[in-house]
């Protein structure tokens, strides 16, 4: 089903909405849930402990963007039924945290809106629904529409994008990548599309460890060494995301450290300029166009750069 976009539609800018941490809290309730649920699926599936299964849950996030898709290459899960377990919350209306006045902001921002997420369908459906932002929203793209060439390819897959991106006749230019995930955003800046990054709602931008699965984590020999060769075979990718979020980690940290010299009026507004300036070059990576807390921010910026 799909949605009329609301508001002023007139604009040539396309969104691309993640969902979650962008548009709601889900640090706060939601992604402890959906964590725990996946530990409990990986320890169904691999007959081992949690404390292993979590391990192997976050070894898999990190080597191939989704646990999902480690589950899909190593144990050959059915995704439907890995998303299903994850994604199932009876009691999702108390769960799901916005902002006030979300739906009015995103209508006063101009052009469509499609959401892009690596969620399943029918969990992004029921956010939006608890939310009150459904009607925001022409496109709802979840993981289930990311199949590019019998290959599931969520985010941040640069073929799943420029293959939605021209099937949406949508010119990369046009396109606004509104995203919490600042390796996402790093890993798309060189499609030509702009990138926003939403950080209100990051408030641990540090990872689970440890990065590997120990030797005799998992029960199964040959699957202990299969493990150990995908790490090997995939290490330059996981040290490569691995920065990019340690490089995030800074970013934000960056901001919380205030400094209080003891100066002149003159010479502390003189700090307060250069300050800002230092914060547009270092706090936002270059390949980030915009980085705002919220939905709420990003509306005044684009007033103030006149976009």
């Amino acid at each position: 089903m799909r949605h009329r976009p609301a508001g002023n539609n007139a604009g040539g800018t396309v969104w691309l909405f993640d969902l979650d941490n962008t548009l709601h809290d889900a640090s706060h309730a939601i992604f402890p849930a959906i964590n725990a649920a996946m530990t409990a699926y990986v320890a169904r599936v691999l007959a081992c402990d949690e404390a292993t299964a979590s391990r192997v849950r976050v070894d898999y996030w990190k080597r191939y963007g989704a646990t999902l898709l480690g589950m899909i290459r190593h144990h050959g899960v059915d995704p439907a039924d890995f998303l299903r377990a994850a994604h199932e919350f009876p009691d999702i209306a108390r769960m799901v945290r916005v902002r006030r006045g979300l739906a009015a902001q995103l209508r006063r921002l101009p052009g469509r809106k499609v959401l892009l997420t690596n969620a399943p369908q029918d969990y992004a459906r029921a956010v939006l629904r608890v939310a009150g932002i459904e009607h925001c929203f022409e496109r709802v793209i979840a993981i289930e529409q990311m199949w590019v060439h019998g290959d599931l390819r969520p985010k941040p897959d640069r073929r799943m994008l420029r293959r939605l991106l021209s099937r949406l006749r949508i010119a990369p230019g046009r396109a606004v990548l509104v995203e919490d995930t600042v390796s996402h955003l790093k890993r798309y800046a060189g499609l030509g599309i702009r990138t926003a990054w939403i950080t209100g709602y990051l408030r641990s931008m540090t990872p689970s460890r440890p990065h590997d699965v120990p030797a005799g984590a998992a029960r199964d020999a040959a699957q202990q060494a299969a493990l150990r060769a995908e790490a090997q075979r995939h290490a330059h990718d996981r040290d490569a995301d691995r920065a990019a979020r340690e490089e995030a980690v800074t970013l934000v940290a960056a901001e919380n450290q205030a400094p209080a010299p003891r100066l002149s009026p003159e010479a502390r507004q003189a700090g307060r300029n250069a300050a800002r300036a230092r914060a547009r070059m270092v706090h936002r990576p270059g390949y980030v166009d915009i980085k705002v807390q919220s939905v709420h921010q990003l509306h005044r910026r684009m007033r103030r750069n006149g976009s």
